[in-house]
């Protein structure tokens, strides 16, 4: 299918992927200990820890949900300070809805690490993901963070990745390492954590990247929103916005690259890099999604404007319908141009083309002649494109989506009561 346009123009870095993660750029150590936050008698690893050996530029990105949770707001004024410095993070509890006590436990944790690596309390971020409206059992955190700090190594990426795990059934890394002309190179890395509650405008994730860049402020924040916004504001699973969303890159200046600075060549490959990084941590949630069996790219061409585009693309990425038929290995193009039609963007019903991986199925708005049966082969593979041409104009959006499978439903059906249960039996609840 011939396009005629694109997005917008792709960014292309001569990177190489690297391994290590959160350690992959020189100057950040990372660690993991047992807590037992949700079973004490658990010994998965559930509180991790990074930390930058010295002075960065750090920018993040929180939940749009209007109830936050108390690491969110703690890391909303801490991330205030220009020198953060440590990143401590917990699965097992969200400490989300559990009002003043939430945010002095999320203070606490950013205490007892500024203690033990010498810092000010304001130069350490809180994170936790898990279950809402329960107490975080605070007494079992605090204790453990000597621990944390010790451990800390420049390979303790993998064990930070797995302490913030929750129904994610597989971690989630990516590292590059971006050549700069004779100055050198600089290395970006990352882990993440999601699974379910995802849905644009960020979700049930986090998200801690780290570069040995030096990196201006201004660059920073121009690169990290431009980078949120084209790789997990393009993600849905379930169309939940969680209490929890954070994205948090840290800069430390470490390569022997010079400061990155607007509107420079070096500044277009970190932005680059950054994305890529990003995007490809963001597709591996939607892989990862709770239960889910489908990958689909939904792709809007040609739309009247951008924002035409985004519409389009985000109603059908999270339609039911249309992901109950991916599920069902259904190429029912009919569910997608009737999520078309009821996405707020202005659309010609008879200049909408649908496409199946490359085989068009509905043309102008009328189904074509193209075998069911080809069409069905393309919607059996565990990851496809669909790909929605408007015909109106030269606007195109990208948005990463997943089926809707029995089994999702059946695993979301009973988190609380069991967690509550759990508890009563072990007598603490």
């Amino acid at each position: 299918m011939p396009a005629k346009v694109t997005e917008e123009r792709e960014c292309r870095v001569p990177f190489k992927i690297v391994e290590g993660g959160v350690t992959a750029a020189k100057g950040f150590r990372a660690s993991a200990v047992t807590c037992g936050i949700k079973n004490p008698e658990a010994t998965r690893l559930d509180l991790a820890l990074i930390v930058s050996d010295s002075p960065t530029v750090t920018d993040a990105v929180f939940t749009t949900n209007k109830v936050r949770a108390g690491c969110v707001r703690v890391c909303q004024q801490h991330i205030k300070e220009s020198d953060t410095r440590a990143i401590i993070a917990n699965s097992g509890n969200a400490n989300a809805c559990t009002g003043i006590q939430g945010i002095q436990d999320a203070k606490a944790m950013t205490k007892a690490v500024a203690e033990e690596i010498g810092v000010k309390m304001r130069q350490v971020l809180v994170c936790s993901t898990g279950i809402i409206g329960m107490p975080l059992p605070i007494e079992r955190i605090l204790p453990k963070v000597p621990d944390a700090v010790a451990k800390l190594n420049d390979k303790g990426s993998d064990d930070a990745m797995r302490a913030i795990m929750t129904s994610d059934t597989r971690p989630k890394t990516f590292a590059v390492e971006v050549p700069v002309g004779k100055n050198g190179s600089f290395r970006i890395g990352g882990i993440c954590k999601g699974a379910g509650m995802i849905c644009p405008n960020m979700a049930t994730m986090l998200c801690f990247i780290t570069t040995d860049a030096k990196v201006a402020k201004d660059e920073m924040k121009r690169s990290m929103r431009y980078a949120v916004e084209k790789s997990f504001n393009c993600i849905t699973i379930d169309g939940d916005t969680s209490t929890n969303d954070t994205v948090i890159v840290m800069s430390n200046g470490q390569s022997n690259v010079p400061t990155i600075k607007r509107n420079t060549p070096e500044a277009e490959l970190f932005r680059c890099a950054l994305h890529k990084v990003m995007l490809e941590l963001a597709k591996m949630i939607v892989c990862d999604g709770e239960r889910v069996t489908k990958f689909v790219e939904i792709r809007v061409r040609n739309a009247r404007t951008l924002g035409d585009a985004r519409k389009v693309a985000e109603t059908v990425a999270k339609s039911l319908l249309v992901k109950c038929s991916f599920h069902g290995c259904d190429p029912n193009w009919g569910r997608i141009i009737h999520a078309v039609g009821y996405s707020g963007a202005k659309i010609r019903e008879e200049l909408i083309d649908i496409y199946f991986g490359g085989l068009l199925a509905c043309k102008g708005g009328l189904a074509t002649k193209t075998p069911v049966t080809e069409m069905e082969k393309v919607v059996k593979e565990p990851k496809f494109t669909v790909t929605i041409d408007l015909n109106s104009g030269t606007s195109g959006y990208t948005v990463y989506t997943s089926d809707l499978s029995e089994e999702y439903v059946d695993f979301n059906s009973a988190e609380y009561s069991a967690a509550i249960h759990a508890k009563r039996q072990k007598g603490l609840a």
